[in-house]
């Protein structure tokens, strides 16, 4: 099981994330392509901490929302989302180059993740983009049981895809992410460990009403905002390691 963790996403005077402590701990590092965060200088200085720790890097995409943080939903055409994606990712592959790196995959940001999930003209117009781009890059989404179509949805491209599972949000029956209005939406230390170990150990967690939910995962979604998070982090990985 892999951990990416979302990086770069600082803007100018504004600091997000611990972006040097989180990097070492780590294998893939989604980031930020200046739709929502990331200045040039933070972009060049996440690569960089990227390469030093040997770690993949992916482009993650958001609406145009800087003000937002990317956090809203915005009502753009699929040709909007596709020109949009093209720009910030051609953007982050052509730093990663002058950094001595390949763009490795795309993974959304919030809202833009989110619609993709929920909408499936979103999600189309997203593969549709990564599809057009100029050289084959998979696509991260989240696992859920409907896994077998987003599947064949990308498979209809040529597209692949990787899964992600999320280390820290509890789960409904349905698969979703609950959300966060919801009280319980955001485990603590010890059942956050838990879901982890069951997922690493069984390929499944436990939902919010108990019930056993199996998930194809290639890859565990980590954040590292605060000094709390990156000693997740190290503890996550800790029990990666041992598996």
């Amino acid at each position: 099981m892999r951990l990416n963790c979302d990086l770069g996403e600082s803007y100018g005077s504004w600091t997000m994330g611990l972006d040097a402590e989180v990097m070492p701990h780590i294998d893939q590092a989604n980031i930020a392509c200046g739709f929502h965060g990331g200045d040039p200088l933070t972009i060049r200085n996440t690569l960089q901490l990227a390469a030093q720790h040997d770690v993949s890097v992916g482009a993650h995409p958001a609406y145009p929302d800087l003000v937002g943080f990317g956090r809203r939903s915005m009502a753009l055409s699929s040709d909007e989302i596709i020109a949009s994606l093209h720009y910030q990712i051609s953007a982050l592959d052509g730093m990663a180059q002058s950094a001595g790196l390949s763009l490795d995959y795309i993974k959304p940001h919030g809202a833009l993740y989110n619609d993709m999930m929920a909408k499936s003209e979103v999600r189309l117009a997203i593969m549709q983009a990564i599809a057009d781009y100029q050289r084959p890059l998979p696509l991260m989404l989240q696992a859920t049981p409907d896994a077998t179509s987003h599947r064949a949805e990308a498979g209809q491209l040529g597209l692949d895809l990787m899964f992600e599972v999320f280390a820290d949000r509890c789960y409904d029956d349905d698969g979703k992410l609950l959300s966060r209005r919801k009280p319980g939406a955001v485990h603590d230390r010890e059942k956050m460990l838990a879901q982890v170990a069951q997922l690493i150990e069984h390929g499944s967690l436990t939902t919010v009403s108990g019930h056993t939910l199996s998930l194809e995962a290639d890859t565990l979604c980590v954040h590292g905002d605060n000094p709390e998070g990156v000693q997740a982090i190290r503890e996550i990985r800790s029990l990666v390691n041992r598996s």
